[in-house]
């Protein structure tokens, strides 16, 4: 799987998972939403393990740039709450953070 895959595809399944538990814990939601929530996060993790790297760490590490951004998004289209100059600028420094530990030349 291509990493412009795995990382959008684990963003959404770790954004949803966790927002199943927001939505019991603090939004007042059945317990019912931690079912899929659960299997939601059993697939981000899934996802993560096939980052094409032999570090674990440096496919999470890179992961949470990406996550930053994601979470924005979802912010944005799901919450109907806009990510201000801030926000944004803090996702650009994030997501440029992920790509240097990605792909910064090793040896």
């Amino acid at each position: 799987m291509k990493l412009a895959l795995i990382y959008p595809l684990a963003a959404v399944a770790e954004i949803a998972g966790c927002f199943a538990f927001w939505a019991w814990l603090r939004s007042g939601h059945s317990a019912w939403w931690t079912v899929p929530g659960t299997f939601s996060l059993i697939a981000f993790a899934w996802l993560l393990t096939l980052v094409p790297t032999e570090a674990a760490g440096r496919a999470f590490a890179a992961y949470g740039g990406f996550y930053i951004c994601a979470s924005l998004v979802w912010m944005k289209l799901v919450e109907k709450t806009s990510p201000d100059r801030w926000d944004l600028i803090g996702g650009t420094i994030c997501l440029a953070g992920a790509a240097l530990i990605l792909f910064a030349p090793r040896g």
